[in-house]
């Protein structure tokens, strides 16, 4: 019989879908938990996000990889609830960065209170994730820095956009390796170090966690430009017209160079035109998602994917491995 875990991810083991859901059960609470504040208003805006939903992608990956090991240990979930802070985290800064105006469906933070609160709650959720990592030991306060650096070094190389000679498509496959593959990796390497899982077995899920998150990032990229908002969660082309060069405008950049086709340069020209104008917006729109470059960079997510699963060849067959096997096809389809 076929049950369903979070994210779309469908297995053929009710005693682990009951063991995963039941964990992120136990996460949800301990997010709620953090974001409290003597100050009302401060849990208010620390709590926006926490309550708006999500698909809690990263604290499935901590639960999925510490069925390699001992779920029941005390680290687990905790580490669980570090990793979506950090995430959490992040979306305000980002939002901030964007100027986006929705985030899974509501208003985003800035919208709402500004800035300047936007990005302190950022930092107090930063701080509360910090808190808790201390109970989890120096070598994951360790971890967690490092992937911490990764994360913001990837978001300044994104801003600083590539040297020159640089393909910018290699330069943004590295940056997404840092801004969303480094998280996602230590939400694995978590999972099955928390659980006491053997030291290769915590390789292995690191290595399938860093190709995830670039595929996940990737098919979000589709996503901007393909859904529209209700599937998505947040306004349609908020990448675009910000100008953030996400992989469909690059491919469509460097199909443009190669071939010269007038198609292709009257749409690169729209592009490097005022995109916060509606209606030029909506065209660009419209072209780019029937344009080849979205097909090619669905099929890079797709490479990604397959890479994770490449990845995970070594661990043992069991109903641990064949989810995580299917997440890769779950992240894919969801940009199909």
């Amino acid at each position: 019989m076929t049950v369903v875990v979070p994210f779309g991810l469908s297995v053929r083991d009710q005693a682990l879908e009951a063991d995963v859901q039941g964990r992120l059960t136990a996460v949800e609470e301990g997010l709620l938990e953090a974001t409290k504040s003597e100050i009302p208003f401060i849990t208010e805006a620390a709590q926006h996000l926490v309550r708006a939903g999500g698909k809690r992608f990263r604290p499935l990956l901590v639960m999925l990889a510490a069925q390699f090991g001992d779920p029941n240990e005390p680290g687990v979930v905790p580490s669980a609830v570090v990793v979506e802070l950090t995430h959490l985290a992040t979306l305000y800064h980002d939002d901030v960065m964007d100027e986006a105006d929705v985030r899974r469906g509501v208003d985003s933070a800035n919208s709402r209170w500004g800035n300047a609160l936007a990005v302190l709650t950022g930092d107090f959720l930063f701080a509360r994730a910090s808190q808790i990592l201390a109970d989890l030991g120096p070598e994951a306060v360790r971890i967690q820095a490092q992937a911490f650096e990764r994360l913001v070094t990837g978001q300044i190389l994104e801003t600083a956009g590539p040297r020159d000679g640089r393909d910018p498509v290699e330069h943004y496959l590295d940056v997404l390796g840092g801004k969303t593959g480094s998280l996602v990796a230590v939400s694995c390497r978590f999972g099955a170090m928390m659980s006491g899982a053997d030291e290769r077995v915590v390789d292995v899920l690191a290595q399938y966690g860093e190709r995830l998150g670039v595929a996940f990032q990737l098919s979000d990229d589709v996503l901007d430009v393909a859904s529209d908002s209700h599937e998505s969660g947040k306004t349609p082309g908020t990448d675009l017209r910000e100008g953030i060069p996400t992989l469909p405008v690059l491919r469509l950049r460097e199909r443009a160079a190669r071939l010269g086709l007038p198609e292709d340069a009257e749409l690169v020209a729209l592009l490097d035109g005022d995109l916060s104008d509606d209606a030029r917006h909506a065209e660009v729109l419209r072209r780019l998602r029937v344009h080849p470059a979205i097909d090619q960079a669905r099929q890079d997510a797709v490479r990604y994917a397959e890479e994770a699963r490449a990845a995970l060849t070594p661990l043992p067959e069991g109903s641990a491995k064949t989810a995580l096997m299917e997440l890769c096809d779950a992240v894919v389809h969801r940009a199909g």
